[in-house]
């Protein structure tokens, strides 16, 4: 019998339901793999002193899960390292921040192949591998060295980077080429695939076809974009628990009549959370009116903290939002509530509803869940109003949100003033198009979808795009 079989850098699928954290894709894979009674793979978290190889095999929320532990020195080379500290500030355009050593490059090569070498006994020959995010990009090449012959679908969680900024990456040729041994990739946007069909077209000379098939060197794959939404049905029923409920009646009993404006993310420098700081200053220097009738909540929970960047963000805001309080609260009224610890997700579901603005305004991201389950959040008869990013993926599908330039502070203070003062019918009728739109490009429309195309077969047969490399000679060759 056919199992999907999903592979992940951390297999985290929450016993309780409502423990998950907002936006998150152990919520989306526990959603999906339940159905289809799968299995997940992938590193434990835990370390040992020496690798073994060994499984552990258990079923948590409901999920079958296989748990691999790895070094101390896999976790410093392939997850601190080259996953964290080279790939992710990459894939969100900060180059300034790139790391990039040696040691991270082959320790990211030596945990795809263990990887590799422990999933292959699970592979049974009729499953169907569904490889995700940039933690495991070489692991599909590593699996067809061992001969598995199955469909091998590959998802990015994170933006693809333009062209000219993933050729800053030493020895991004090799990367690139690994990933034409899946059979479909899939992107959370348009602007990704196109970007990566911009790539293998320039420096690897590759055929693209009208229908996504992608052919270079003798390799063919399919890409496409498949934006990944949230289980709407799971979410609407948490938000009728009594946690959320709870949560929501203690939000609007503490906001006393004021307005809240609401963020919530991790805590991490393509979140924009600093540029959202400084665009709630100025909202509230420009709009003196609007003191001590609005406040903000950023809830970011704390991450990656053994990496230096992290640990610097953290400081910077820890001081802007001191010097935000300082300067404008009163003894009545505090403008900007920050905190840092993690909330489960039914009680952000009760948060999430009892918020007149919701602010998601990242620098760069995938697609940012938290758009979603803020818009499926809201109460019908008088929903908020979303502020998005046109940087988050999320803004591809959710047009009805106020769009927003996140390096822009007056744009973003604009936004959220007018957010505060939507009338009820204009919030309504976008919020019933945000809504319509994260009910049917739910998780299971992202799955069924992806797995669908994973099992179909590569047929090109529409015309091709010309590769660019080829256009450009052809069009010098006729000047």
């Amino acid at each position: 019998m056919s199992r999907l079989i999903v592979v992940s850098n951390r297999v985290n699928p929450p016993a309780d339901k409502g423990v998950g954290t907002a936006g998150g894709l152990a919520m989306a894979l526990s959603a999906a793999l339940r159905e289809d009674k799968g299995l997940w793979f992938g590193w434990s978290g835990e370390t040992v002193e020496t690798y073994s190889g060994q499984m552990s095999m258990q079923v948590v929320g409901g999920v079958t899960v296989a748990l691999l532990d790895l070094e101390e020195q896999d976790r410093e080379e392939y997850y601190n390292g080259y996953a964290n500290r080279t790939l992710w500030p990459l894939f969100h355009y900060r180059t300034d921040l790139v790391n990039y050593e040696r040691s991270f490059d082959e320790g990211y090569e030596r945990v795809n192949t263990r990887f590799a070498e422990t999933l292959l006994p699970l592979i049974g020959p009729d499953d169907v591998i569904w490889v995700q995010d940039y933690h495991l990009i070489p692991l599909g090449r590593e699996l067809r060295k061992r001969g598995v012959k199955n469909r091998i679908g590959f998802f990015l969680h994170i933006p693809w980077p333009a062209r000219r900024v993933l050729n800053t990456l030493p020895r991004h040729a090799e990367l690139v080429e690994s990933m034409f041994a899946y059979d479909l990739i899939g992107f959370q946007t348009e602007d990704d695939s196109e970007a990566f069909n911009d790539y293998v077209m320039h420096d690897m000379g590759a055929e693209v076809f009208a229908d996504g098939v992608v052919r270079a060197h003798g390799q063919t794959t399919r890409v496409k974009a498949f934006p990944i939404g949230i289980d709407a049905d799971d979410f609407a029923a948490t938000l009728k628990s009594d946690k959320a409920q709870d949560y929501r009646q203690r939000m609007l009993k503490s906001q006393v009549g004021r307005k809240m404006i609401l963020g919530v993310d991790r805590l991490d420098y393509s979140k924009g959370l600093e540029e959202r700081f400084a665009a709630y200053e100025t909202l509230l220097d420009k709009y003196p009116d609007l003191q001590t009738q609005v406040f903000m909540l950023q809830i970011a929970t704390r991450s990656r903290d053994a990496v230096d960047a992290y640990q610097d963000l953290r400081e910077r805001l820890d001081t802007i939002s001191g010097q935000i309080n300082g300067a404008y609260a009163t003894v009545e009224w505090v403008p900007l509530r920050y905190v840092n610890r993690p909330y489960r997700r039914d009680e952000l579901a009760g948060i999430y509803a009892s918020a007149h603005v919701g602010l998601v305004t990242p620098l760069r991201d995938g697609m940012n869940l938290v758009a979603k389950e803020y818009v499926a959040a809201q109460p019908p008869e008088d929903p908020g109003v979303l502020v998005l990013s046109e940087f988050a993926g999320a803004a591809e599908q959710m047009k009805e949100a106020l769009i927003v330039n996140p390096m822009s502070r007056e744009d973003v203070a604009e936004a959220i003033r007018k957010g505060l003062s939507m009338p009820l019918k204009e919030r309504k009728a976008r919020w019933e198009l945000l809504m319509d739109k994260v009910q049917k490009s739910d998780v299971s429309r992202w799955r069924d979808d992806f797995v669908s195309l994973l099992k179909a077969p590569i047929t090109p047969e529409r015309p091709k795009v010309v590769p660019m490399a080829s256009a450009q000679k052809i069009q010098s060759t006729v000047a």
